[in-house]
C-alpha cells in the first residue's frame, strides 16, 4: 500500500521547506529513518529521513518549495505504481461552486482542469511560488501539467493574458444576463448566471465566435487575479528613483525573511531602546588570566553569562506576548545574533544560566561556526527567550538592535573603550567600558524594569562573571 511522504515540519517556526536534492534516486528501495531529502529552510539546511520504508518515488521537484505537510512523493510496494493525482470532475466543480456563489470568492471553484489530491489544490510549489510574486490567485489557475497539476508555466501565461475590458464587478447573482449581447453556449449561460457575470464584458475565442464556458471563467480568474494584486501592492515603501541603481538585491531567501521579520517586530511592538555603560575591567583582567586555556571567552560570552543571571533576577524580561498577557517563561535560551554573507541568524544557548563561562563560550563557538558552515540544525534555532547582538567589533559603541520575535527584548553590545573614571580619593584613573543597548516591548514591561535588568547586567560584568 502506497504511504504518503510529506515535507516535514521540523520545528515549530517552519512553514515550508526547498528541496535541494534527492538524496536516493527515484525508484531505488529505503528504510524508514534513511536520509533521502536534502531540504533548506528559512534558516537552515539539513537532511530529511524517509518517514517510511519502500520504493521511493519523486513527486518533489529540486529547487521547489513546498509547505510542511504537502505530498512530495510515494513509499511504494515492490511493483506498485504510484497514485495517480485525482482531477475534478466539470459536474463537480459546479457543484462546489453553487453554494458559495454568494461570495466574491466562488470564482476560486471555475475551473474543471484544477487538479486536487486528498482534497488539496494540486499545483507545483514553483507555480505557488509564482503565483505569490504575480499577484495570481493559483484557484483561478488552469493547470496544464499531468492530472491538471497547475505549473509556473500556467501562472506565467494567466499572467500576460491580455485583460479584457471588464464591464461589471463580479456580485451575487443579482445580475441577469437573458440580454447578453452576442452568442454563447448554453454552459457559459449557466455559469454566468451562478455566478453573477454579465456576458456582454466576456470576450468571445475568436475562432469560435461565441462565449463558452471557458471563456466566462477565464473572464473571472483574470478579474480576481487583477483584484488580489490591487489589495497585495504595494508590499514595500516605493520611492521613485533618482538615479539608475549598479544592482538590486532581491528580497528573497534570508533577506527576505529577515526584511519580514524585522518589518513585523517593528510594526507590532512598541520598541524603544536605553542606553548603559559598564565598566569591563574585572572582566578583561579574568579573561586575561585564561590565555592559554583550550577556551578563552570573548567579551559577547561575559555578556551572555550576566544576561542569564540578570533574566533570573528581573524574570519579566524572559517573556513574550501572547493573547491572554505576558507569558513569563521558566527556561533561560539566550540567542547570540550571527552575522553569515546573506544575513543574520540567531542560534540559541539552551538553558543559558546553567553554564559556567568555559562551557558557555565552547557553546557558541559551535553555534557561531556551524552558522557560518551552514551546518545549524533547527533545534539549534528555536526556542530562544532573549537575544544578544554585538557590533563592537566595528567600532560602534551604542545602536537600537531590533527585537527578535517573540522575544519582549534584545541587548545590543558596543566596543571596548578606554574611557575615565574616578577612584575613592577623587582622582582621574583609567577603565575599560562598553555600552549596553536595551531594546524592549513597552507593552510588556515598562522602563523601570527596563533599567532594572540592565543595571543587573552591567553588576554581574562589574563584579566579573565567574
Amino acid at each position: 500500500m502506497a504511504i504518503e511522504f510529506v515535507m516535514p515540519k521540523l520545528g515549530l517556526t517552519m512553514e515550508a521547506g526547498t528541496i535541494r536534492e534527492w538524496l536516493v534516486a527515484s525508484g531505488d528501495a529505503v528504510r524508514a529513518g534513511q536520509a533521502v531529502l536534502s531540504i533548506e529552510t528559512d534558516k537552515v539546511e539539513t537532511d530529511v529521513e524517509a518517514s517510511g520504508a519502500g520504493v521511493l518515488h519523486h513527486i518533489g521537484v529540486i529547487g521547489d518549495s513546498y509547505p510542511c505537510g504537502e505530498l512530495i512523493g510515494w513509499f511504494l510496494a515492490a511493483g506498485e505504481d504510484a497514485p495517480a493525482p485525482v482531477a475534478i470532475a466539470p459536474s463537480a466543480v459546479a457543484a462546489q461552486a453553487a453554494p458559495a456563489a454568494a461570495t466574491p470568492s466562488a470564482g476560486a471553484q471555475l475551473s474543471p482542469s484544477i487538479a486536487r489530491s486528498g482534497g488539496r489544490l494540486f499545483a507545483s510549489p514553483n507555480a505557488r511560488r509564482v503565483a505569490t510574486e504575480l499577484g495570481i490567485d493559483i484557484a483561478t489557475v488552469v493547470g496544464s501539467g499531468p492530472g491538471g497539476r497547475i505549473v509556473s508555466e500556467d501562472v506565467e501565461a494567466a499572467a500576460q493574458r491580455p485583460r479584457p475590458a471588464l464591464v461589471r464587478s463580479v456580485v451575487p447573482r443579482a445580475v441577469s444576463v437573458g440580454g447578453a449581447s452576442g452568442p454563447a453556449t448554453v454552459a457559459a449561460r449557466q455559469l454566468a448566471d451562478l455566478l453573477g457575470v454579465d456576458l456582454a464584458a466576456v470576450q468571445a475565442d475568436p475562432g469560435d465566435g461565441r462565449v463558452s464556458r471557458e471563456d466566462v471563467a477565464r473572464y473571472v480568474r483574470e478579474l480576481l487575479a487583477e483584484r488580489a494584486t490591487a489589495s497585495r501592492q504595494p508590499k514595500l515603501a516605493a520611492f521613485p528613483l533618482g538615479q539608475t541603481p549598479t544592482s538590486v538585491v532581491p528580497l528573497t531567501g534570508m533577506r527576505g525573511t529577515i526584511a519580514s521579520r524585522m518589518h513585523g517586530s517593528l510594526s507590532e511592538m512598541a520598541q524603544l531602546t536605553l542606553f548603559m555603560d559598564v565598566d569591563m575591567d574585572r572582566v578583561v583582567a579574568h579573561r586575561a588570566a585564561l590565555k592559554g586555556q583550550p577556551v578563552v571567552p570573548g567579551y559577547t560570552d561575559y555578556v551572555i553569562a550576566a544576561v542569564a543571571r540578570a533574566l533570573r533576577e528581573v524574570p519579566v524580561v524572559n517573556s513574550q506576548i501572547i493573547e491572554a498577557g505576558v507569558a513569563l517563561l521558566p527556561d533561560v535560551h539566550v540567542g547570540l545574533a550571527v552575522a553569515l554573507d546573506g544575513g543574520l541568524i540567531v542560534p540559541v544557548v539552551r538553558n543559558t544560566d546553567r553554564l559556567d563561562i568555559a562551557t558557555l563560550a565552547a557553546e557558541t563557538t559551535r553555534l557561531a561556526t556551524a552558522a557560518r558552515a551552514g551546518k545549524l540544525k533547527l533545534d539549534d534555532l528555536e526556542g530562544g527567550t532573549f537575544s544578544v547582538t554585538a557590533l563592537g567589533m566595528f567600532g560602534v559603541d551604542g545602536f537600537t538592535p531590533v527585537i527578535n520575535p517573540p522575544n519582549t527584548a534584545i541587548l545590543g553590545v558596543g566596543r571596548l573603550r578606554d574611557d575615565v573614571g574616578w577612584d575613592d580619593d577623587g582622582r582621574p584613573v583609567k577603565v575599560t567600558r562598553l555600552t549596553l543597548s536595551l531594546t524592549w516591548d513597552h507593552r510588556a514591561f515598562d522602563g523601570v524594569p527596563a533599567a532594572e535588568f540592565t543595571r543587573s547586567v552591567a553588576a554581574e560584568l562589574e563584579g566579573m562573571v565567574s
